[in-house]
């Protein structure tokens, strides 16, 4: 079984997307790694070129900006390096997700697992969504818990979406993959930025969904991002990826000034379904991109 790893990346360095750090996680397990290098001005293309791991296949690709509905660009990104993957299996992490060194093992095996089966064509991986700092996650329903990351190399496997997930076209239409899950955490540290750099990093990703006018309303022009729209944290105890263990040493005095209690209270409906999942476990009218197997 060969396994491809692929990514994309645009503007890395401007909004400090720990990319260096996503992709060398992903490393140890593929036997290629397609980054799609999106049209940058920042040194993004040198910052993936230093890596100078051999396993690396860079695709030079431009952004169509004009696409700013449903973040479909991400999509297309995402699609155009996964059709470079020569692998059997092909697995995925955005520039902003990192596996820990500790799930190596699970991974292979749940990939073992999963060729042996053909009703399997894709793997689940779990969620550890980062907020703030590295020392609190964002939970509840606010936050997906599993998506696809592990996509088995088939014709008409696509992006979906806003490449949060992945379908597939066949002769009956575009429909969810049949998903096994594995025991596999990805760490997500989307939300864990200089509040100024996450700021900027708001205006240009909401520009990939709405126009100017609501980018201007929504995100408006405060120069500092105030981390209060996410319902509820919790302190996280567990260890971080190897790979994050430098930058998280280099984040500076602004990760000691995120503060809990200022977060929004959730609705209402929110707040109760968020207690029984708490009490059962259960996630009510949970939006899921796949089918379980």
């Amino acid at each position: 079984m060969t396994i491809s790893g692929f990514t994309f990346v645009r503007n890395a360095v401007r909004y400090d997307y720990p990319v260096v750090q996503s992709i060398r996680s992903q490393l140890p397990l593929v036997d290629e790694l397609v980054v799609a290098v999106g049209n940058s001005d920042d040194g993004t293309l040198e910052l993936i070129e230093g890596i100078g791991e051999p396993k690396i296949r860079i695709v030079h690709t431009v952004w169509d900006d004009a696409k700013r509905v449903g973040g479909h660009v991400l999509a297309e990104q995402t699609n155009i390096a996964l059709a470079e993957c020569r692998g059997d299996w092909c697995l995925y992490l955005q520039a902003d997700e990192v596996l820990h060194q500790d799930d190596y093992e699970a991974y292979r095996a749940a990939l073992r697992r999963a060729a042996q089966r053909d009703d399997v064509e894709a793997l689940l991986l779990h969620w550890k969504h980062f907020y703030g700092t590295y020392d609190w996650l964002g939970v509840g329903r606010q936050w997906y818990r599993r998506e696809i990351r592990a996509v088995k190399n088939l014709p008409g496997v696509t992006s979906w979406g806003d490449a949060q997930g992945f379908r597939i076209r066949d002769e009956h239409g575009v429909r969810k993959l049949r998903a096994m899950q594995a025991d596999v955490w990805v760490y997500h540290y989307g939300w864990v930025r200089r509040p100024d750099v996450q700021q900027q990093r708001q205006r240009a990703f909401q520009a990939m969904y709405h126009d100017d006018a609501w980018v201007q309303e929504h995100v408006g022009m405060a120069e500092a991002f105030d981390y209060t729209n996410c319902d509820r944290v919790e302190p996280y105890t567990g260890t971080h990826p190897s790979v994050m263990a430098q930058r998280i040493a280099q984040a500076g005095e602004w990760a000691g000034h995120f503060d809990p209690a200022r977060l929004r209270k959730a609705a209402l409906h929110d707040r109760m379904l968020d207690g029984i999942e708490r009490l059962t476990g259960k996630r009510l009218f949970e939006y899921r991109n796949y089918v379980e197997v």
